[in-house]
């Protein structure tokens, strides 16, 4: 049974910055993709960030919505079975409940099998 479970969460001011951590057990990670998701209250989820399973760490090897790219990124280390995400320049809307997920195989196709509980981000001051 694949289980993930995120951290590194918290308050952060406008500008500023976090790194979130996604521990998986249960599953071969390195043979899959893997990605981030948040939801905002009184929004739908997106899909904020995504990476294959054998990412070199180029380009299009990985996946960011609009409203993030330039400013997150997103990694692994299949060593540790450990996702993350870098974020900078941290906004008030990146205020959200973000969760780790993992895709049904290699490849990044906007659709996940099991999920992280999630770990809080708010941005304020």
């Amino acid at each position: 049974q694949a289980q993930l479970v995120e951290s590194g969460g918290g308050l952060a001011q406008p500008g500023g910055a976090l790194t979130l951590s996604c521990a998986a057990t249960g599953f071969t990670f390195g043979n899959y993709a893997m990605a981030w998701a948040r939801q905002a209250p009184g929004k739908g989820l997106e899909w904020v960030a995504a990476i294959y399973s054998d990412a070199s760490g180029s380009g299009s090897d990985t996946y960011y919505a609009d409203s993030v790219r330039g400013r997150f990124t997103i990694s692994r280390d299949n060593d540790k079975n450990t996702l993350y995400l870098r974020m900078n320049s941290l906004e008030p809307e990146d205020t959200a409940l973000y969760s780790c997920a993992k895709a049904p195989g290699r490849l990044w196709v906007f659709s996940a099998n099991y999920w992280g509980q999630g770990t809080q981000v708010t941005v304020g001051s």
